[in-house]
C-alpha cells in the first residue's frame, strides 16, 4: 500500500491569496486543501489526516481570535501556520497563540518554510503520512552532480562511448561503477543490444570460467544440460566485468587470451565462437599494485586499461549532495512513495559525514529516512545517530504546542507519588516540569554511569542539549546525593 500523505489545509478569504500559497506549498512536495473562513469545518471531516491549517490572516483581531478558537475546538493539538499580515498578531495572548508554530512572511524563503514544516511535524509525532511501503528503490541510474570530478566522468563517457575501446573504471565500492559502465553502453552503438553484467568476486573460482564462456552437457558433474555463458548473453553488446581486481590468475590468463583473438570455446566443447563483445571492466583495487604483488597480470592490465575512468569517492564531492538527495528523492516519488526533504541543519549534517559506503550508503539512508518520516521534513534529530554532526549548530527549538502537549502527556503518564500530589491551593506548573525534568536527567545519568551521550540517546535529546541542561540546572556527579 502507498503511503497518505498527511495534507495542509490553507485557510482564507481571497482565491489569490489562497492560490499563490497552494503553488507554494505544491512546489515544496505538500499535498494542500483551500478552505474558506465560514465553511472549512463542512469541507474538512476530521483532523486525522492534516498537517497543519495555514491560516491567511483575516481583516480583523476579533475574526482572528474567534478562527483560531474554532480550530482549537476542533482539534487542540493541530499545528497553525499564520500568513499575511500579521499586525493583528502582537495584540494577541499567548494562550490566544498556544497552537501557532510559525509565522510566513513574504519573501518566502525554502529553509525557513522547511523548518516550520517540520514544527508541524513534530506536532504531529513526526508523522507526514500514515502509511510506509515496503518496496524496494530501483538502481540509480543518473550521474547527478556539479562537482569537477562528476562533470570529468560525464566528459570522459561522452568521448569513450561510440568508441570501440575498452574501459577501467577505477573507484571505491559505492561510487556508482556500473552506474557508469551502464551509461556507457547506452550512450554507444552497441545500445540495442544486452548489456550483461557479471561480478567476478561473486563467482567461486571453479565456477568463473563457465560461468563467462558457458558449458556443454556432460562438461563436469552437474552439467545435465549445455548453457550459454556471459559472454555468449552479451553478443553484440557489452559484456561489464564488474571487480575485475578479484579474478584468479588462471581465469585471466583465459580471459587474455579471448581479448587477443575475440574468440572462445565453451567448456568441454570444442566450436570456436567469435566474440563480438565490448568489455568494460570495473574494480575498486588498486592494480598497479596488484601487478607489482604479482596478483594481477601486467598484460591483461594493459588490455583491459585502454582508457581509465576515476569515479570520485562522494567525501570528495560533497557540493553534490543536495543534488543527489533530491535525485533520490524524486525516485522514490516517482514510485509512489513517500519522498522526504531536508532542513538546512539535516543536510550540513550530512556534508560532515564521510560516507564510506559512497552514493550507494546515501541511496541506502534517504530510502531508511522516507520509510520512517513519509512525505515529511528531516532535521539532523531525525537522522541516524552515525549521520548526525551537529557541534557547532544552533539548535532548533521546538514549538510551544509541542512542549505543551508533551507535557500535558507526562502528566498523563507519570505515576506520581503521593508527595506529589495536586494540593487544595493549586500548584506552579512551570516549576513542578523543571524538577520532573531534573528528575528525568538525574535518573538517565545514573543509569548509564554518567555517559552523557548515552543519557541524552535515552532521553532523546542531542548530547549538546543534554550538556546545556546540566550547566542550567547545575546537575553534576558530585551535588548528587550518594
Amino acid at each position: 500500500m502507498n503511503p497518505i500523505e498527511l495534507t495542509t489545509l490553507i485557510l482564507g478569504e481571497d482565491s489569490q491569496i489562497k492560490t499563490a500559497l497552494s503553488v507554494i506549498m505544491e512546489f515544496v512536495g505538500e499535498k494542500v486543501q483551500q478552505a474558506n473562513f465560514d465553511v472549512w469545518q463542512q469541507q474538512v471531516d476530521d483532523s486525522q489526516h492534516l498537517l497543519a491549517v495555514l491560516l491567511i490572516m483575516p481583516n480583523s483581531k476579533n475574526h482572528l481570535v474567534s478562527l483560531l478558537s474554532d480550530i482549537a475546538q476542533f482539534d487542540p493539538t493541530l499545528p497553525v501556520m499564520l500568513a499575511g499580515d500579521n499586525s493583528h498578531a502582537s495584540e494577541l495572548t499567548d494562550e490566544d497563540l498556544k497552537q501557532v508554530v510559525g509565522r510566513l512572511v513574504e519573501p518566502y524563503k525554502y529553509h525557513h518554510l522547511m523548518q516550520v514544516l517540520h514544527h508541524c511535524q513534530v506536532c504531529r509525532k513526526d508523522k507526514h503520512a500514515f502509511i510506509t511501503s515496503k518496496r524496494t528503490t530501483k538502481v540509480f541510474r543518473s550521474l547527478v552532480g556539479q562537482s569537477k570530478g562528476i562533470a570529468k566522468v560525464r566528459y570522459l563517457i561522452e568521448q569513450v562511448a561510440p568508441t570501440e575501446s575498452s574501459v577501467l573504471i577505477l573507484g571505491e565500492s559505492g561510487t556508482g561503477k556500473e552506474v557508469v559502465a551502464r551509461n556507457l553502453h547506452y550512450l554507444s552503438d552497441r545500445a540495442e543490444k544486452p548489456f550483461v553484467p557479471l561480478n567476478c568476486g561473486a563467482i567461486p573460482a571453479e565456477l568463473l570460467e563457465s560461468e563467462l564462456f558457458g558449458h556443454e552437457k556432460g562438461a563436469f558433474t552437474g552439467a545435465i544440460t549445455a548453457r550459454q555463458g556471459r559472454f555468449e548473453l552479451a553478443q553484440g553488446g557489452t559484456l561489464f566485468l564488474d571487480e575485475i581486481g578479484d579474478m584468479p590468475i588462471p581465469m585471466q590468463v583465459k580471459l587474455l587470451r579471448v581479448l587477443q583473438e575475440r574468440t572462445f570455446e565453451r567448456v568441454g566443447g570444442n566450436k570456436t565462437i567469435n566474440a563480438d563483445v565490448r568489455i568494460i571492466a570495473a574494480t575498486h583495487r588498486d592494480l598497479d599494485i596488484a601487478v607489482e604483488e604479482g596478483k594481477f597480470r601486467e598484460d591483461l592490465y594493459y588490455r583491459l586499461n585502454v582508457f581509465p575512468i576515476e569515479v570520485s569517492p562522494l567525501r570528495e564531492r560533497k557540493d553534490d549532495l543536495p543534488l543527489l538527495v533530491s535525485e533520490l528523492t524524486t525516485r522514490l516519488e516517482k514510485e509512489g512513495r513517500g519522498a522526504v526533504r531536508f532542513t538546512a541543519n539535516a543536510m550540513l549534517s550530512l556534508t560532515r559525514h564521510q560516507w564510506q559506503g559512497n552514493v550507494r550508503e546515501l541511496a541506502n539512508l534517504v530510502e531508511r529516512v522516507s520509510i520512517l518520516y513519509p512525505f515529511g521534513v528531516v532535521d539532523v534529530n531525525e537522522l541516524p545517530r552515525k549521520y548526525r554532526h551537529d557541534e557547532g549548530m544552533e539548535e532548533d527549538v521546538a514549538p510551544d504546542l509541542a512542549l505543551s502537549l508533551l507535557s500535558e502527556e507526562l502528566t498523563s503518564t507519570v505515576q506520581l507519588s503521593n508527595d506529589y500530589q495536586l494540593p487544595a491551593s493549586g500548584v506552579d506548573l512551570k516549576e513542578y516540569l523543571t524538577g520532573l525534568e531534573t528528575s528525568f536527567i538525574e535518573q538517565a545519568l545514573e543509569e548509564n554511569n554518567w555517559v552523557v551521550a548515552r543519557a541524552a540517546e535515552k532521553l532523546g535529546m542531542r548530547r549538546t542539549t543534554l550538556v546545556e541542561k546540566m550547566k542550567k540546572y547545575q546537575i553534576n556527579k558530585e551535588t548528587l546525593p550518594t
